[in-house]
């Protein structure tokens, strides 16, 4: 039943998937671990005991996926065309910024490439870019929304192509001090970064004299209480770490909890024969 009921967790997560715009759509994500888990389900043998809950709960999934499989194809496919929109403005890789990462921000700088080459690329992919409306809603929605940006603020947005070294976007710099911020919160436990914006990492150095003293006042904590706590932490983040392991590999995850479902369940069956054997 525990096992059953994480599965049950990990599809109400597929409708539940937060978006980040522009390039991370919830939807799309969703539908797609969904389908991973509606892989693995289809794939379980017929038993005669206790695996009809998995069976019927394959059958709804494949009825949700067959449902929703053109407004899923319709988004996909308006996701690669904003990907492709990204490639003509020739903005970097999206990728999760470090500290390591602010000495690489003006590396990805635009070789003999200028506002007149960006313009001319758009205008062709928006010539390109001719979804139908009644088939294709969400690729339309986006085209449109699209043009109306384009036509209003596109004259405005490439005097940086025209700059040598000068990125595209300073998206990468935001990131960087959005995660020097988070981290200043998470360690002071502070709403406001403004007191901590230069000590803010070094503050625990402050506390103590020398590192001896710090390791001093580390050691003050008996080892059976910081490992109780250490448990207790895992146990609080058990929950978000599979949801994370889902987010990144929804096959896999589920294909352990199946098999997880099916060991309990030998082990189930012969403590039941055991059991009447004895009896």
């Amino acid at each position: 039943m525990a096992v059953e009921s994480q599965i049950r967790a990990a599809i109400r997560d597929c409708v539940n998937r937060t978006s980040r715009k522009p390039f991370r759509w919830g939807g799309k994500e969703g539908y797609q671990q969904l389908l991973a888990i509606g892989q693995i389900l289809r794939s379980l043998p017929c038993r005669e005991i206790d695996t009809d809950y998995l069976s019927v709960l394959s059958v709804w999934i494949d009825h949700t996926l067959n449902s929703n499989l053109t407004l899923a194809s319709d988004l996909s496919e308006a996701h690669q065309w904003l990907q492709r929109i990204a490639d003509c403005l020739h903005y970097p890789e999206h990728a999760k910024v470090s500290i390591d990462d602010v000495t690489d921000i003006t590396k990805n700088a635009k070789i003999s490439l200028t506002s007149l080459q960006v313009r001319r690329e758009m205008e062709e992919l928006l010539q390109q870019f001719v979804p139908e409306p009644q088939q294709h809603p969400a690729q339309f929605a986006l085209k449109k929304k699209l043009q109306q940006l384009w036509h209003k603020y596109g004259a405005n947005l490439l005097h940086c192509y025209d700059i040598p070294g000068l990125p595209p976007d300073n998206l990468k710099m935001e990131a960087l001090f959005s995660h020097l911020r988070r981290h200043q919160r998470r360690i002071s436990g502070r709403k406001s970064t403004v007191e901590l914006r230069d000590f803010g990492h070094f503050k625990v150095l402050f506390l103590a004299q020398s590192e001896k003293q710090l390791l001093k006042q580390i050691q003050q904590v008996p080892l059976a209480q910081y490992k109780a706590q250490r448990l207790r932490l895992t146990l609080a983040e058990a929950p978000r770490q599979q949801k994370r392991r889902l987010h990144r590999n929804p096959a896999s995850t589920i294909q352990a909890l199946v098999n997880q479902h099916t060991e309990l369940l030998t082990v189930l069956e012969s403590q039941a024969l055991s059991y009447h054997l004895d009896s």
